[in-house]
Formats: structure tokens, C-alpha cells, sequence
């Protein structure tokens, strides 16, 4: 599923990110699956990519021919800047660092949906069994820090993945409890999208809004426990699964998270005729499994009114893969021109 690799390609692929920078070298001998070699770096250590660039390949006699780098961030023109670091990357300055013409700076989501293309069945847990139509357009809903999407269509030789910034469009509640919840968040911001309730910052503004309006916890509720600067995320999602004292409030946070992710990954759905299925990615789905296979995930994404039977076609998976982001920009540099 996607472009032939050329023979005797070497390529580096990255995934970059505020907290770190892993690289990898591949070589079209040996696929995607197994890297020549692979490290981690600090981002904050490094003044830029190029800088780590440098380390990592100092210490080895490897001739690259090609490389593509996943950015936590928007890419315009082939230049990109992170987040949460003052770098600057432009596709030409890399270039000249590798001494190639090949380089390619993507979208992270870009680059975690292409790895979409050769995932295995070890690398999938399955949501919703339906019957994926072949050759059909495939989306990806990531949330995890913010919320990312993208999609992948088929040209006739391969698929081909495509940019979204889906996440920032404008959050559409369903129900009472989400119609607060917009209320609520419409006294914060200037503009409520799906990534102010859909992804780690969404669980915390969920949490907060649901404690406004009476909801109590346990009283060791775990979230509770952490100081007021610090990601509360994590303590919301142990609260809720906890099987032996789980937290009334991180529980019903999770309820209505899981519903919006499922009205959410029904939009992009139909926004895009996913009949290819819709693949979850980022760092919270994998955590929470049970709940995305309780009947709220599942009955916001089919409740689509005249759609709904179209709906229940579109298989549903969680991406497993730990480092899809690196495996999709491994790939896109293997099958890019050359």
C-alpha cells in the first residue's frame, strides 16, 4: 500500500519535537522497519536541527541521499518553526548541511500519516470493525498535546498524505453538557476549537469546567495532588481507569472527552470520505482503550443523521506504533522524487 522504495536509497528521517529529536537512517535494503541506526536528543540542548544533525552523524561514515524531518508545527514554503523552541528550519539551510537536494520539512501529523501506509496489523488495535473500501481515502485524528489531523488519498500507485489543520476549526458541542462546556470556554479564549476540549489541554479544560459546575471527585483524587503549573493529564487519566478507587470526576472528565474525540473523528470522516477508515494517533488514545471502546466513542462517531448508515462502513483503529512519526517520515523520504 503506497510508492515502490528505490534500490540503494539511504535515507535520514526525524521527528521533531519540543522536548526531543530522534533521527534515524534507513536504507531502502533493508525497508522501513529496521533503522541503521537510531538516537535521541534533547532539543532544548541544541541551538537547532542542524546542530544535532551534526552530532549524530559525526560519529558514523554514513552517506545520506535523501532526508525528511517531521515538524511539531505548521510548515509553509519549507521552512518551519516549533512550538515550544526558538528554532527556524528551512528545507535549503538542511540541504546545505547534508550536502543533498533532497530534503523535506512535514507537518508531524504529515509524517504520522504516512506511516498509515504500511502500518501491520501488530501496529493496530481495532475500534470498529467495518470493511475498508479499497483505494479509499484514509484520515488520521491525533490528539495528544494538541490536536492534529490529516488524511491520505490514493492516486491510482500509491497513497499520498496531506496536511490538515482540522483541529483548529470551531468546536460544534452535542448535547447540554458540551453546550456548558463552550460557555465555559468562551469566557477563556476568543475561539473554541476541537483542540481546546480534544486533546491534553481539552482533558484539563473538561476537568476544570466540570468542577465549576458541582461535580466533585474522590477526595485523593489524583489530580488534585499536583501542584497548579504542572500537566494534570496524566493524574486524570489514572484517576479514571483506576480500577480499585477510580475518581467520579476524572471518570466523567474522560466520558465527555472520549464523546468528543468520536463526534470529531466522525467530522473528519465524512469531511474528507474516509471510507479508507479513520486512524487515531497522538498520546492519549493508546492510553485510554477501554473507554474508546465504550459505547460513547462509538455513538458520537456514527450519530451523523442522514449519514449514520454511511458511518457504520468506516472501520475505526488506534495506531500502537510508538514511533510512527519517524516511520512516516522515513517513508515519505524513501518514495519522494528523486
Amino acid at each position: 500500500m503506497g510508492y515502490g522504495i528505490e534500490k540503494d536509497i539511504t535515507v535520514l528521517a526525524g521527528d521533531i519535537g519540543g522536548t526531543k529529536t530522534e533521527l534515524a537512517v534507513y536504507a531502502s535494503q533493508n525497508g522501513l522497519r529496521r533503522p541503521l541506526v537510531k538516537e535521541k536528543f534533547p532539543s532544548r540542548d541544541y541551538s537547532g536541527l542542524e546542530a544535532i544533525i551534526e552530532k549524530f552523524l559525526s560519529t558514523r561514515n554514513i552517506h545520506i541521499d535523501r532526508a525528511a524531518f517531521g515538524v511539531a508545527g505548521p510548515v509553509v514554503g519549507g521552512r518551519a518553526k516549533i512550538t515550544n523552541l526558538p528554532w527556524v528550519m528551512e528545507e535549503s539551510a538542511l540541504a546545505q548541511t547534508l550536502g543533498i537536494q533532497s530534503v523535506c520539512l512535514l507537518n508531524d501529523v504529515t509524517a504520522f500519516a504516512n506511516a498509515v501506509a504500511v502500518l501491520t496489523e501488530d501496529d493496530l488495535h481495532v475500534i470498529y470493525a467495518a470493511s475498508p473500501e479499497t483505494g479509499g481515502t484514509m484520515a488520521v485524528v491525533a490528539p495528544g498535546t494538541g490536536l492534529g489531523e490529516a488524511f491520505l488519498t490514493w492516486d491510482g500507485t500509491g497513497y499520498r498524505a496531506f496536511a490538515s489543520e482540522g483541529g483548529h476549526t470551531d468546536f460544534a458541542p452535542t448535547g447540554p453538557g458540551q453546550t456548558g462546556l463552550l460557555a465555559f470556554l468562551a469566557n477563556r479564549y476568543d475561539h473554541v476549537s476541537y483542540e481546546r476540549v480534544c486533546c491534553g489541554m481539552g482533558l484539563a479544560n473538561i476537568y476544570a469546567y466540570l468542577k465549576h459546575t458541582g461535580h466533585t471527585g474522590n477526595p485523593d483524587c489524583p489530580a488534585e495532588q499536583i501542584p497548579a503549573e504542572q500537566d494534570p493529564v496524566p493524574e486524570i487519566i489514572r484517576g479514571a481507569l483506576d480500577k480499585n478507587q477510580p475518581c467520579n470526576l476524572c471518570q466523567k472528565t474522560l466520558e465527555m472527552f472520549v464523546s468528543v474525540l468520536g463526534a470529531e473523528a466522525g467530522n473528519m470522516a465524512l469531511k474528507t470520505m474516509a471510507t479508507g477508515g479513520i486512524y487515531l494517533g497522538g498520546g492519549i488514545p493508546p492510553r485510554i482503550l477501554p473507554l474508546l471502546e465504550s459505547g460513547a466513542f462509538l455513538d458520537a462517531f456514527v450519530r451523523k443523521g442522514r449519514m449514520s448508515e454511511l458511518m457504520k462502513k468506516i472501520p475505526v483503529y488506534v495506531i500502537l506504533h510508538s514511533e510512527a512519526a519517524l516511520l512516516g517520515a522515513a517513508r515519505h523520504a524513501m518514495t519522494a522524487p528523486g
